[in-house]
């Protein structure tokens, strides 16, 4: 057995290419996904619950989805927002290869998939969109929501899935917690299990604690 994690930088596992429809942005296509990766087979629950709860993107700037797996939430983005530059952001190479691959494929030229540290550090995003590897740990996850979220602009808005028995609420009282003044937490969605945390910054910093919901 493999002792690959879909969050390994190099899979050591058989690529396995495999050929899937998924609907998209409204739209349904057919998408390579490979083994090595999360949820090879479909889009999986959490980012479905994820891209039905959450507003169009906005239609210019920089987007970002922060591990972005095989693509659907970069994908979707890049479909609703032709005029953005969406960054689809992977440790797993296999991953990042993939998203490219079906950037190409669905006629896609707004995408740049890459690993965390290639993305420019002047660069901050007008929303980030993700379902965050949960099963890294709670370190490695708190890591990763320190370094991303900043770069937010003011008044954009962060989205994220996580599965309820996973932590979700704990989660978000850490993000309440962690980013203050400036931003506000709400949960906005439950769906199938999962919930759905905004992180919001504002263009000022709020006069009054910030709202968990």
């Amino acid at each position: 057995m493999s002792g690959d994690h879909y969050f390994s930088a190099s899979p050591a596992s058989a690529e396995n290419l495999r050929r899937i429809r998924a609907t998209l942005a409204g739209a349904e296509v057919e998408l390579t996904t490979a083994g090595g990766v999360f949820s090879p087979d479909h889009v999986d629950s959490g980012t479905a619950v994820l891209l039905a709860n959450t507003p169009p993107p906005p239609p210019g700037g920089h987007l970002l989805d922060l591990g972005s797996g095989w693509g659907p939430i970069a994908l979707s983005l890049a479909m609703q927002a032709p005029h953005a530059t969406v960054w689809a952001v992977d440790v797993n190479d296999r991953a990042l290869d993939l998203v490219r691959r079906n950037a190409h494929d669905l006629g896609l030229v707004n995408v740049n998939a890459v690993r965390p540290d290639d993305v420019p550090e002047d660069v901050t995003f007008r929303t980030i969109r993700s379902n965050p590897p949960i099963r890294v740990g709670k370190n490695e996850l708190h890591g990763l929501l320190e370094r991303w979220i900043p770069r937010l602009d003011e008044r954009s808005d962060a989205w994220l899935v996580v599965q309820r028995n996973l932590g979700s609420d704990s989660l978000q009282r850490w993000l309440a917690a962690s980013f203050t003044p400036g931003f506000s937490v709400h949960r906005t969605a439950t769906a199938r299990g999962f919930r759905v945390i905004k992180v919001r910054r504002h263009g000022s910093p709020p006069t009054s604690e910030i709202d968990v919901i």
